[in-house]
């Protein structure tokens, strides 16, 4: 897979017809079928949009998500879908959202596959894996964004440990690569905020105020993460590391330093989509820590404001990050994805799809 160079992370905007047929659907006003027919227009959008861009990796818009975990919440019994600690995303101006969470509130049970309907839908539309020079990625929740449901108060009635219930989140993790490769799926990419908050000197000391151990807590989700994706062959898997996005707003700050050496060279995933779109992320020094055999894909360009990147700027970034891995370990993306949950960032379609077009132009003027 060494020819893609212009990736994308996941979701797209949704368009407004597709957020009103989800209100709709929920309130009972459309069926079932009716709702299925809209999300599918949406996903034929999404592709001819990353199609017509020229990117080299497409997925499916996350359009039948109502947040990037979604796939999780929707497909397993267990969780209380709004009744988690909500989370708060600021931006640089110092203002604020909260954003609810899920919380495991009974024994996990799987009541269908998470992403088996969107990967074969997408398959259908593109023609699967590397086809006209065109790849086709399924998106995952991972070990650790999914341990953050886990609220001992309103959890141990299900499951008495932390340990306990990511045990069985394992195996539905595992059963959901299972089944994507079932399928054909030839990229897995898991989506990994959380391990982010790790980065932040902030959330690193609250960590401590509550007993945990940062670095500890970090091995051992790096251990959770290997067990999904452990044994299986033919496949490339991929990491999302991003500092959280929620309508254009983040919730962690820092470059990957306190990270770097365990997450780069302890899991097993074969691609790193790392967010570096601004001073945020720090500088790229921690990439000569990244594994001869692994890919990096920087992510130069904002998913959370309109403006468009300048392309030799871009080069120019891209030329930085070479002093530290080759040029033919990298490759180029947007940050994050462009909607994170149905609300979207703060940019229009236009201004999105301005981007997704840069990027691969972008990676054609770098790497041909």
């Amino acid at each position: 897979m060494d020819e893609i160079r212009s990736d994308v992370v996941g979701s797209l905007l949704r368009p407004d017809y597709l957020k009103a047929a989800r209100d709709r659907h929920e309130a009972g006003e459309i069926t079932h079928a009716e709702f299925k027919e809209i999300e599918d227009r949406a996903v034929d959008e999404a592709v001819a949009l990353q199609t017509d861009a020229g990117l080299d990796v497409i997925t499916d818009g996350e359009m039948r998500r109502y947040a990037f975990f979604g796939h999780l919440v929707d497909a397993v019994e267990g969780f209380d879908k709004w009744g988690g600690k909500a989370l708060t995303y600021r931006n640089e101006e110092g203002e604020t959202h909260t954003f609810g969470r899920p919380v495991v509130v009974s024994r996990l049970k799987r009541r269908r596959h998470m992403c088996a309907e969107e990967f074969a839908c997408l398959r259908a539309r593109t023609g699967g894996g590397g086809g006209g020079g065109v790849w086709v990625k399924a998106t995952l929740i991972n070990a650790q964004q999914a341990a953050s449901y886990y609220e001992p108060e309103k959890s141990r009635v299900a499951y008495p440990s932390l340990d306990a219930y990511m045990a069985d989140l394992v195996d539905i993790l595992r059963g959901e690569v299972e089944e994507l490769l079932r399928l054909g799926c030839r990229i897995i990419q898991v989506d990994a905020p959380q391990y982010t908050g790790l980065l932040d000197p902030e959330v690193r000391e609250m960590y401590r105020q509550r007993g945990n151990d940062p670095d500890r807590l970090l091995d051992a989700c790096i251990e959770r993460d290997n067990a999904v994706i452990e044994g299986f062959s033919g496949v490339t898997f991929a990491m999302h590391l991003c500092r959280g996005n929620n309508q254009s707003k983040f919730y962690a700050d820092g470059g990957y330093e306190p990270i770097a050496a365990k997450i780069f060279q302890k899991t097993r995933f074969g691609r790193f989509l790392l967010e570096y779109d601004d001073e945020r992320s720090g500088g790229f020094e921690p990439l000569k820590l990244v594994p001869d055999d692994r890919t990096v894909v920087l992510g130069l360009l904002s998913t959370k404001t309109g403006a468009l990147e300048s392309q030799e700027k871009l080069k120019d970034r891209i030329h930085e990050a070479e002093r530290f891995i080759p040029l033919e370990r990298l490759a180029l993306s947007p940050q994050c994805g462009f909607a994170s949950t149905m609300e979207g960032n703060l940019l229009t379609p236009a201004e999105q799809e301005a981007k997704l077009r840069l990027v691969a132009e972008t990676a054609k003027e770098v790497w041909g």
